[in-house]
């Protein structure tokens, strides 16, 4: 039986992202309902089939990171798992200090909008 450990802390937050699909002008402007450093899952009432390849726009407080991901779940009209698949440095920090400045934030348990 596979079970999967995850990696890294999850958060629930909300936050805005733009998805761009390979041969798409058109984004996909969603949210997050949780995020860790390595993925996310979007919620969309037409979510993308798994293994599809996307480029996400997820916006921070203080910046707009630009993150590669993967689908790795489909839930039809829920939404998707992505695995972050590339990120540059600099971004993965922003993106680490934001998180951790939420943990501070928000004590264990209390519930987050």
């Amino acid at each position: 039986m596979w079970t999967h450990q995850r990696k890294h802390e999850r958060f629930k937050l909300n936050l805005p992202v733009e998805i761009h699909q390979q041969g798409s002008d058109t984004p996909l402007r969603c949210a997050t309902s949780d995020i860790c450093l390595g993925g996310c899952y979007i919620e969309s009432m037409y979510p993308f089939p798994v293994g599809a390849e996307l480029e996400l726009k997820l916006d921070l407080a203080s910046d707009t990171l630009l993150i590669f991901a993967r689908v790795v779940t489909c839930d039809p009209q829920v939404g998707n798992g992505m695995q972050f698949t590339r990120i540059l440095p600099e971004d993965l920090d922003e993106l680490a200090r934001f998180l951790n400045s939420q943990a501070v934030q928000e004590p264990s348990g209390s519930p987050t909008s």
